[in-house]
Protein backbone atom coordinates (compact mmCIF):
# COMPACT_ATOMS: atom_id res chain seq x y z
CA UNK A 1 0.00 0.00 0.00
CA UNK A 2 1.62 3.38 -0.18
CA UNK A 3 0.98 5.87 2.02
CA UNK A 4 1.04 9.12 2.08
CA UNK A 5 2.15 11.27 5.72
CA UNK A 6 1.84 14.76 6.72
CA UNK A 7 3.47 15.40 10.13
CA UNK A 8 5.88 13.13 9.14
CA UNK A 9 8.78 14.40 11.27
CA UNK A 10 7.01 14.62 14.53
CA UNK A 11 7.27 12.41 17.58
CA UNK A 12 4.81 10.03 16.40
CA UNK A 13 5.46 10.24 12.60
CA UNK A 14 9.07 9.46 13.10
CA UNK A 15 7.59 6.06 15.07
CA UNK A 16 5.29 5.04 12.48
CA UNK A 17 7.49 5.32 9.11
CA UNK A 18 9.56 2.60 10.26
CA UNK A 19 6.43 0.48 11.30
CA UNK A 20 5.21 1.28 7.88
CA UNK A 21 8.22 0.06 5.84
CA UNK A 22 8.19 -3.13 7.93
CA UNK A 23 4.93 -3.53 7.14
CA UNK A 24 5.55 -3.62 3.61
CA UNK A 25 3.96 0.04 2.67
CA UNK A 26 5.31 2.36 0.40
CA UNK A 27 5.81 5.68 2.68
CA UNK A 28 6.10 8.99 1.29
CA UNK A 29 7.02 12.08 3.86
CA UNK A 30 6.22 15.41 3.23
CA UNK A 31 7.95 18.28 5.49
CA UNK A 32 8.97 21.75 5.10
CA UNK A 33 12.05 22.18 6.04
CA UNK A 34 15.36 21.51 3.78
CA UNK A 35 17.03 20.01 6.73
CA UNK A 36 14.92 17.69 7.44
CA UNK A 37 14.49 15.49 4.25
CA UNK A 38 17.31 13.23 5.28
CA UNK A 39 16.24 12.16 8.59
CA UNK A 40 13.01 11.08 6.38
CA UNK A 41 15.12 9.53 4.22
CA UNK A 42 16.92 7.68 6.94
CA UNK A 43 13.74 6.39 8.56
CA UNK A 44 12.65 4.65 5.45
CA UNK A 45 10.34 7.29 3.97
CA UNK A 46 10.37 9.20 0.22
CA UNK A 47 10.84 12.69 1.11
CA UNK A 48 9.03 15.88 -0.17
CA UNK A 49 9.71 19.32 0.27
CA UNK A 50 5.93 20.67 1.17
CA UNK A 51 4.18 23.43 2.87
CA UNK A 52 0.31 22.00 3.36
CA UNK A 53 -0.54 26.05 3.04
CA UNK A 54 0.52 25.97 0.03
CA UNK A 55 -2.88 24.34 -1.57
CA UNK A 56 -1.39 23.48 -5.36
CA UNK A 57 1.71 22.48 -4.70
CA UNK A 58 0.59 19.93 -1.72
CA UNK A 59 -2.05 18.77 -4.47
CA UNK A 60 0.52 18.06 -7.02
CA UNK A 61 2.68 16.44 -4.57
CA UNK A 62 0.02 14.07 -3.27
CA UNK A 63 -1.03 13.08 -7.36
CA UNK A 64 2.49 12.17 -8.07
CA UNK A 65 2.81 10.07 -4.94
CA UNK A 66 -0.71 8.51 -5.97
CA UNK A 67 -1.47 6.95 -2.47
CA UNK A 68 -4.04 4.55 -1.22
CA UNK A 69 -3.92 6.08 1.75
CA UNK A 70 -3.14 9.68 3.86
CA UNK A 71 -2.13 9.82 7.39
CA UNK A 72 -2.69 13.84 9.01
CA UNK A 73 -0.58 14.11 11.86
CA UNK A 74 -0.27 17.52 11.36
CA UNK A 75 0.63 19.44 14.77
CA UNK A 76 2.87 22.70 15.26
CA UNK A 77 3.02 23.49 18.84
CA UNK A 78 7.05 23.97 20.07
CA UNK A 79 8.93 21.89 21.95
CA UNK A 80 9.17 24.12 25.15
CA UNK A 81 5.60 25.69 26.34
CA UNK A 82 5.23 28.82 28.60
CA UNK A 83 1.73 28.47 29.78
CA UNK A 84 0.95 32.26 29.19
CA UNK A 85 1.69 32.26 25.92
CA UNK A 86 -0.82 28.90 25.61
CA UNK A 87 -3.11 31.26 22.92
CA UNK A 88 0.05 32.26 20.63
CA UNK A 89 0.60 28.31 20.39
CA UNK A 90 -2.53 26.97 20.24
CA UNK A 91 -3.48 29.87 16.89
CA UNK A 92 -0.77 28.58 15.23
CA UNK A 93 -1.52 25.27 16.26
CA UNK A 94 -5.45 25.86 15.16
CA UNK A 95 -4.36 27.17 11.58
CA UNK A 96 -2.17 24.13 10.86
CA UNK A 97 -5.05 21.76 11.80
CA UNK A 98 -7.82 23.66 9.89
CA UNK A 99 -6.02 24.65 7.30
CA UNK A 100 -3.72 22.01 6.35
CA UNK A 101 -6.52 19.52 7.04
CA UNK A 102 -8.49 20.84 4.69
CA UNK A 103 -5.72 21.09 1.73
CA UNK A 104 -4.91 17.36 2.89
CA UNK A 105 -8.14 16.64 2.58
CA UNK A 106 -9.15 18.09 -0.92
CA UNK A 107 -6.08 16.72 -2.44
CA UNK A 108 -6.77 13.42 -1.58
CA UNK A 109 -10.01 13.57 -2.87
CA UNK A 110 -8.71 14.57 -6.17
CA UNK A 111 -6.35 12.25 -6.16
CA UNK A 112 -9.30 9.30 -5.32
CA UNK A 113 -7.68 8.10 -2.55
CA UNK A 114 -9.06 5.30 -0.45
CA UNK A 115 -8.08 6.09 2.97
CA UNK A 116 -7.85 9.27 5.49
CA UNK A 117 -6.63 8.30 9.25
CA UNK A 118 -6.20 11.79 11.46
CA UNK A 119 -5.06 12.83 14.70
CA UNK A 120 -7.35 13.59 17.66
CA UNK A 121 -7.22 14.15 21.02
CA UNK A 122 -8.22 11.52 23.84
CA UNK A 123 -8.07 14.74 26.15
CA UNK A 124 -10.19 17.45 24.86
CA UNK A 125 -13.60 15.35 26.62
CA UNK A 126 -16.37 17.71 27.87
CA UNK A 127 -15.70 17.77 32.23
CA UNK A 128 -19.32 16.23 32.70
CA UNK A 129 -20.38 12.37 34.05
CA UNK A 130 -17.69 9.51 34.88
CA UNK A 131 -14.05 9.91 34.74
CA UNK A 132 -13.20 8.05 31.75
CA UNK A 133 -14.84 8.56 28.69
CA UNK A 134 -15.91 6.21 25.39
CA UNK A 135 -15.69 7.40 21.66
CA UNK A 136 -19.08 8.49 22.20
CA UNK A 137 -18.48 11.41 24.78
CA UNK A 138 -19.13 14.76 23.70
CA UNK A 139 -15.69 17.24 23.47
CA UNK A 140 -15.07 20.03 25.68
CA UNK A 141 -16.36 22.54 23.74
CA UNK A 142 -17.47 25.14 25.83
CA UNK A 143 -13.99 25.51 27.55
CA UNK A 144 -12.80 28.80 27.76
CA UNK A 145 -10.10 30.54 25.41
CA UNK A 146 -7.41 29.16 24.26
CA UNK A 147 -8.54 25.87 24.95
CA UNK A 148 -12.17 26.13 23.87
CA UNK A 149 -10.95 26.91 19.94
CA UNK A 150 -8.55 24.32 19.84
CA UNK A 151 -11.51 22.10 21.18
CA UNK A 152 -13.79 23.48 18.63
CA UNK A 153 -10.85 22.90 15.78
CA UNK A 154 -10.38 19.39 16.61
CA UNK A 155 -14.17 19.01 16.15
CA UNK A 156 -13.65 20.88 13.18
CA UNK A 157 -11.26 18.63 11.47
CA UNK A 158 -12.82 15.25 12.95
CA UNK A 159 -16.46 15.90 11.54
CA UNK A 160 -14.39 17.06 8.49
CA UNK A 161 -12.75 13.62 7.56
CA UNK A 162 -15.32 11.58 8.74
CA UNK A 163 -17.85 13.40 6.19
CA UNK A 164 -15.66 13.60 3.03
CA UNK A 165 -17.05 12.60 -0.03
CA UNK A 166 -15.04 9.05 -1.26
CA UNK A 167 -12.89 8.93 1.46
CA UNK A 168 -13.14 6.26 4.11
CA UNK A 169 -12.08 8.46 7.45
CA UNK A 170 -11.19 6.98 10.53
CA UNK A 171 -10.16 9.30 13.71
CA UNK A 172 -7.37 8.36 16.06
CA UNK A 173 -7.81 10.21 19.53
CA UNK A 174 -4.41 9.47 20.62
CA UNK A 175 -3.90 10.08 24.76
CA UNK A 176 -1.06 11.88 26.26
CA UNK A 177 2.08 11.12 24.18
CA UNK A 178 5.19 9.75 25.99
CA UNK A 179 8.39 8.21 24.82
CA UNK A 180 11.18 9.59 22.41
CA UNK A 181 10.89 13.09 21.28
CA UNK A 182 7.34 14.17 23.47
CA UNK A 183 6.96 16.63 26.18
CA UNK A 184 6.93 13.99 29.02
CA UNK A 185 11.03 12.55 27.39
CA UNK A 186 13.50 13.06 30.16
CA UNK A 187 15.05 15.96 27.72
CA UNK A 188 11.42 17.00 26.98
CA UNK A 189 9.39 19.98 28.23
CA UNK A 190 7.62 18.04 31.11
CA UNK A 191 10.43 15.95 31.84
CA UNK A 192 12.71 19.05 32.39
CA UNK A 193 9.70 20.68 34.12
CA UNK A 194 9.57 17.95 37.13
CA UNK A 195 13.31 17.72 37.76
CA UNK A 196 13.51 21.47 38.32
CA UNK A 197 10.79 20.76 40.22
CA UNK A 198 8.68 23.70 38.16
CA UNK A 199 5.72 21.56 36.99
CA UNK A 200 3.61 21.28 40.55
CA UNK A 201 0.49 18.53 41.37
CA UNK A 202 -2.97 21.62 41.36
CA UNK A 203 -4.76 21.11 44.16
CA UNK A 204 -5.87 17.57 45.20
CA UNK A 205 -4.70 16.63 41.92
CA UNK A 206 -8.03 14.72 40.48
CA UNK A 207 -7.66 15.21 36.99
CA UNK A 208 -7.60 11.93 34.90
CA UNK A 209 -4.93 11.59 32.71
CA UNK A 210 -4.67 8.67 29.53
CA UNK A 211 -1.17 8.16 28.07
CA UNK A 212 0.09 5.80 25.34
CA UNK A 213 3.55 5.79 24.89
CA UNK A 214 4.20 7.42 21.00
CA UNK A 215 5.45 3.80 19.49
CA UNK A 216 2.56 2.28 21.17
CA UNK A 217 0.41 4.69 18.81
CA UNK A 218 1.92 4.02 15.66
CA UNK A 219 1.24 0.79 16.31
CA UNK A 220 -2.30 1.87 16.50
CA UNK A 221 -1.97 3.68 13.77
CA UNK A 222 -0.61 1.04 11.50
CA UNK A 223 -3.41 -1.40 12.55
CA UNK A 224 -6.22 1.17 11.83
CA UNK A 225 -4.41 1.92 8.36
CA UNK A 226 -5.27 -1.62 7.57
CA UNK A 227 -8.50 -2.97 9.29
CA UNK A 228 -10.54 -0.14 10.82
CA UNK A 229 -13.74 0.94 10.17
CA UNK A 230 -14.77 4.00 8.98
CA UNK A 231 -15.60 6.45 12.45
CA UNK A 232 -13.16 7.36 16.10
CA UNK A 233 -10.80 5.53 18.64
CA UNK A 234 -9.25 6.29 21.61
CA UNK A 235 -5.68 5.31 21.40
CA UNK A 236 -4.80 5.15 25.05
CA UNK A 237 -3.38 2.96 27.44
CA UNK A 238 -5.06 0.38 29.97
CA UNK A 239 -5.29 2.56 33.19
CA UNK A 240 -6.40 6.54 33.24
CA UNK A 241 -4.84 8.17 35.93
CA UNK A 242 -5.05 11.12 38.36
CA UNK A 243 -2.50 13.51 38.84
CA UNK A 244 -2.06 12.56 41.92
CA UNK A 245 -1.47 8.83 40.95
CA UNK A 246 0.83 9.29 37.87
CA UNK A 247 3.04 12.13 39.04
CA UNK A 248 4.98 11.24 41.43
CA UNK A 249 5.86 7.75 39.88
CA UNK A 250 7.15 9.93 36.73
CA UNK A 251 9.11 11.80 39.03
CA UNK A 252 10.55 8.84 40.76
CA UNK A 253 11.09 7.50 37.25
CA UNK A 254 13.01 10.45 36.13
CA UNK A 255 14.90 10.19 39.50
CA UNK A 256 13.51 13.54 40.31
CA UNK A 257 12.39 14.73 44.00
CA UNK A 258 8.17 14.27 44.05
CA UNK A 259 6.31 16.99 42.75
CA UNK A 260 5.21 20.13 44.95
CA UNK A 261 1.69 20.69 45.45
CA UNK A 262 -0.08 24.35 44.90
CA UNK A 263 -3.32 25.54 45.80
CA UNK A 264 -5.35 25.80 43.15
CA UNK A 265 -5.91 29.51 43.01
CA UNK A 266 -2.31 30.21 42.95
CA UNK A 267 -2.30 28.03 39.87
CA UNK A 268 -4.43 30.24 38.09
CA UNK A 269 -2.36 33.08 38.98
CA UNK A 270 0.56 31.35 37.51
CA UNK A 271 -0.93 29.37 34.83
CA UNK A 272 -4.06 30.81 33.46
CA UNK A 273 -7.83 30.00 34.40
CA UNK A 274 -8.49 28.01 31.51
CA UNK A 275 -5.37 25.71 31.77
CA UNK A 276 -5.97 25.50 35.60
CA UNK A 277 -9.71 24.80 34.89
CA UNK A 278 -8.66 21.96 31.70
CA UNK A 279 -5.63 20.09 34.22
CA UNK A 280 -8.26 19.62 37.65
CA UNK A 281 -10.88 18.32 35.40
CA UNK A 282 -9.80 16.41 32.89
CA UNK A 283 -10.85 13.24 32.00
CA UNK A 284 -9.46 10.04 31.10
CA UNK A 285 -10.30 8.06 27.51
CA UNK A 286 -11.48 4.19 27.30
CA UNK A 287 -9.58 1.86 24.85
CA UNK A 288 -12.07 -0.49 24.86
CA UNK A 289 -13.12 -0.07 21.57
CA UNK A 290 -9.44 -0.37 19.48
CA UNK A 291 -8.51 -3.12 21.43
CA UNK A 292 -11.53 -5.20 20.36
CA UNK A 293 -12.03 -4.26 17.13
CA UNK A 294 -8.33 -4.41 16.01
CA UNK A 295 -7.06 -6.63 18.37
CA UNK A 296 -4.83 -3.84 19.06
CA UNK A 297 -2.31 -4.67 21.80
CA UNK A 298 0.54 -2.12 23.81
CA UNK A 299 3.90 -2.77 24.37
CA UNK A 300 3.25 -0.55 27.51
CA UNK A 301 -0.27 -1.49 28.92
CA UNK A 302 0.51 1.14 31.78
CA UNK A 303 2.39 4.60 32.32
CA UNK A 304 3.40 2.92 35.19
CA UNK A 305 5.75 0.02 33.29
CA UNK A 306 6.36 2.45 30.49
CA UNK A 307 8.19 5.66 32.16
CA UNK A 308 10.82 3.12 33.39
CA UNK A 309 11.52 1.74 30.75
CA UNK A 310 11.79 4.25 28.22
CA UNK A 311 12.90 7.81 30.25
CA UNK A 312 16.41 5.96 30.86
Amino acid sequence: MRIFLAGATGAIGRCLVPRLVEAGHQVTGITRSQAKLDKLRALGAEPVLCDVFDAGGLGSVVARAEPDAVINQLTDLPQRLKPRKLGEYYAVNDRVRRQGTMNLLNAAQRARVRRFIAQGAAYWYAQTGGPVKTEEAPLYLDAPPPIGPAVQTIKFVEDAVLSADGLEGVVLRYGMFYGPGTWYAKDGDVGWQVRKRRYPMVGNGEGIYSFVHVDDAAAATVAALEGARPGVYNVVDDEPASAAEWMPVYAEALGARRPPRVPVFVARLLAGEALVKWMIGLRGASNEKIKKELGWRQRYESWRRGFFESLV
